[in-house]
């Protein structure tokens, strides 16, 4: 999705989970199951265990737990706990996903009943110390769950899609730089502005009635307009030889439909495919060198719970 055109995004069955507990203090202590960990004294950041880029990997989750500590007027000491089982930096979300579990792992460590609204608009905080000036779709998806249509500023709806959606994701194991690649559509753009325009107005025709057609369930001509977009962002600019050759080996094995998913740039592919198909495609993938996850949409949203 870019200038103003909308976009359809499904929240898939892989989690983070966070973990909050208070410390004494004012320290924010973090530590994730990449191997990363360090404590936040203020601006003063000391790594524990990583590597370089440990700060900046971790400054978004430090952002999202005081963004709450702030909303509830509270000067508190945290250690964080970052289990996640979407990877990191190929377009999945995962920053985002982050972000929302900790304000609502935060949130409920200090009793605090925060709506979903309230969830997504403290997370938006860190996203943006991210990306510079996202559209706020992750955020919305991580909190929801489900399909949504979603424009910026504009009320998102659900789409109601009454059948399963079989998905694979194909992860070329290539990550990319989400600003970097916002900044060469731009210059693409003012450099043949008409053109690139016209792929923009495409794009959102092309989104609307992807929508119509998961509304009646018709994934035939929803996969065909995955190719289509496809398509369109390869002209855009934002796709890779790595990312096409996983596309057309989705295309040579059966799937419906394949799309780059997020920046493009890297990343991954995420593949629809007929029914009971999932795993012959995953074979599929494997062999084009992507990293095939079988995958299907979940309606289920941010959650907290008290551990005992």
């Amino acid at each position: 999705m870019v200038y103003g055109e909308p976009a359809i995004v499904t929240a898939i069955n892989r989690r983070v989970k966070v973990t909050a507990e208070e410390l004494p203090g004012t320290a924010i202590r973090i530590a994730s199951d990449l191997g990363i960990s360090g404590t936040f004294e203020g601006e003063v950041f000391k790594t524990s265990s990583g590597r370089e880029g440990t700060r900046t990997a971790l400054e978004p989750v430090k952002i999202s737990a005081q963004s709450v500590l702030n909303c509830l007027k509270l000067k508190r000491g945290l250690s964080l706990r970052i289990e996640s089982t979407i990877p990191v930096a190929v377009g999945l979300g995962s920053s985002s996903a982050i972000s929302v579990a900790t304000v609502a792992a935060v949130g409920q460590l200090f009793d605090a009943d925060f709506s979903s609204e309230e969830v997504f608009s403290i997370s938006f905080d860190a996203e943006r110390f991210v990306h510079g000036n996202p559209s706020g779709i992750d955020q919305r998806v991580s909190t929801s769950g489900g399909i949504l249509l979603y424009r910026r500023s504009e009320e998102t709806m659900e789409i109601r899609c009454q059948v399963d959606l079989p998905l694979v994701i194909g992860n070329t194991g290539k990550n990319r730089r989400t600003g970097a690649l916002v900044e060469n559509v731009r210059e693409r753009r003012e450099r043949h502005p008409m053109v690139i325009d016209q792929l923009i107005r495409a794009a959102g025709i092309l989104v609307n009635e992807g929508a119509a057609a998961l509304n009646v369930g018709d994934l035939k001509s929803f996969g065909e307009l995955m190719y289509i977009n496809h398509g369109l962002l390869v002209s855009a600019g934002v796709s890779t030889e790595a990312l096409d050759l996983i596309v057309y080996a989705a295309k040579a094995s059966g799937a419906l439909g394949a799309k780059l998913t997020g920046a493009g740039g890297g990343g991954c592919v995420v593949i629809l495919c007929a029914p009971g198909a999932q795993t012959e495609m995953a074979d599929g993938i494997r062999k084009a060198g992507g990293e095939p996850m079988i995958v299907e949409k979940t309606d289920t949203g941010v959650q907290a719970w008290l551990e005992e």
